[in-house]
């Protein structure tokens, strides 16, 4: 937990630094790129620098977020790491050798969807199988949610972006207009192109960021749901096996020993004997 924290303080870190890298460069080549004249801008300069503040300090930093989010989600969200191939098989054989009883102690280290509702419906079903069954559905269905609300993060910024963007494009519109009646209707182009460039490089950075968002939110939602319904049907196989691995239990909830012939009331012992010679 402490190492994942750092880590993405870590990489909030020079997400920041690389934000602020950026501003200072925008600050420092501003002049430069209005005076290039007829010279042919750069992307940057088009793209950035056109952009003014809106794009510098809030969607220049959503898109890093985003980028931030997508990677750490695609080193979590993997088949590998939630769904092992035959995880199922190797808890079945742990609870050959060591019985169900031990069972979660023996698995309690590892971090898949199916371990972890098998330790949750042991603790908590304690062999009966109904009890169990609604434990393991329950835990699988709890670390689906607790992921989907992690790409939720995701989804928000998609949805927000575009919404930014079209804040930008009024704001440039009302620039232009006022770049209009401070030259009494009649501005010249140059004074118009810093509204119009903010109306349009704000709008261009809402869409770029709110298109693979959504994207990548979407496939990761998919792939979860997948994780999870291949994990619901590898729990049920290995279900009945874990249930039989427990002693029976009585109505009261006590275990039955199994008790020799010597334990038995003298009736029954004859009996057992005689059948036995028979």
């Amino acid at each position: 937990m402490r190492k994942s924290f750092l880590f993405k303080a870590a990489c909030l870190v020079v997400a920041l630094a690389a934000v602020t890298t950026v501003i200072v460069s925008v600050r420092g080549n501003g002049l430069g790129a209005g005076s290039m004249g007829g010279q042919r801008q750069t992307f940057f300069a088009q793209f950035v620098v056109a952009g003014g503040p809106i794009v510098w300090f809030v969607l220049l930093p959503m898109s890093l977020v985003t980028v931030y989010l997508a990677v750490a989600h695609c080193l979590t969200i993997r088949r590998a790491k939630l769904l092992p191939e035959g995880g199922g098989g190797r808890i079945a054989e742990t609870v050959r050798r060591f019985g169900a009883e031990q069972l979660g102690g023996q698995i309690s280290e590892r971090s898949d969807f199916v371990t972890r509702a098998v330790v949750s419906a042991i603790n908590r079903g304690r062999g009966d199988w109904f009890r169990m069954r609604n434990a393991l559905f329950e835990s699988l269905e709890e670390q689906a949610l607790v992921f989907i609300h992690k790409i939720e993060w995701i989804s928000l910024i998609g949805n927000v972006s575009p919404m930014v963007g079209l804040f930008g494009t009024v704001f440039g519109m009302i620039k232009l207009f006022n770049a209009i009646v401070t030259a009494g209707g009649q501005p010249q182009p140059a004074q118009l192109a810093e509204g119009i460039s903010i109306a349009l490089v704000t709008t261009f950075w809402g869409l770029l960021i709110a298109i693979p968002a959504l994207t990548v939110h979407g496939v990761f939602r998919n792939r979860i749901e997948t994780i999870l319904s291949e994990a619901v049907a590898e729990a049920e196989n290995i279900l009945p096996e874990i249930t039989y691995g427990f002693p029976k239990q009585d109505r009261t909830g006590q275990a039955k020993p199994k008790q020799s012939i010597r334990e038995l009331p003298a009736k029954s012992a004859g009996k057992v004997r005689q059948s036995t010679l028979s």
